[in-house]
């Protein structure tokens, strides 16, 4: 048994301990908004906060979860989160939204971290995160346009 906090509620969890956080979240707790990409840790679709880190939820293993605090799309209730969930819809940057949670994941943490990224900031955190639909252009707008309104 596996106890963990998710999007703030405590969850207990009975399977092998080698059972991915992604099946955890996505098939025993019903959290279908993160996704399943690659499997290896290489695209982001999987992306969490984990103890206020992103994580690929693909390869962590819930015997590394023990106490931990996750946050799934579902629960990321942050400004930056909402700044970046505004502008993404305002620009409409999905297309096939397929990464979308992964993406927006990873640019909240970005964004808590670095208040007012450059270009270069914004490629480092979001390298991991790969849009088969290649919006690239609009997912950096969308976070530069986040960063703006948070400074409002």
């Amino acid at each position: 048994m596996t106890t963990f906090t998710v999007n703030g509620t405590a969850r207990t969890v009975d399977l092998p301990g080698d059972t991915p956080l992604l099946w955890v979240l996505r098939d025993e707790l019903k959290l279908t908004g993160t996704k399943f990409g690659c499997g290896i840790a290489q695209c982001g679709a999987c992306t969490v906060m984990l103890d206020g880190q992103t994580r690929r939820a693909c390869v962590t293993p819930l015997d590394t979860l023990e106490g931990a605090d996750v946050r799934t799309i579902e629960g990321l209730d942050t400004p930056e989160a909402d700044a970046v969930k505004a502008a993404w819809t305002a620009i409409d940057v999905p297309q096939c939204g397929w990464c979308q949670s992964g993406q927006v994941v990873s640019a909240a943490a970005l964004l808590y971290e670095i208040p007012d990224p450059t270009d270069a900031d914004i490629d480092a955190a979001m390298a991991g995160n790969v849009c088969r639909c290649a919006a690239y252009v609009r997912i950096r707008q969308a976070i530069k346009d986040a960063a703006q309104s948070l400074k409002a």
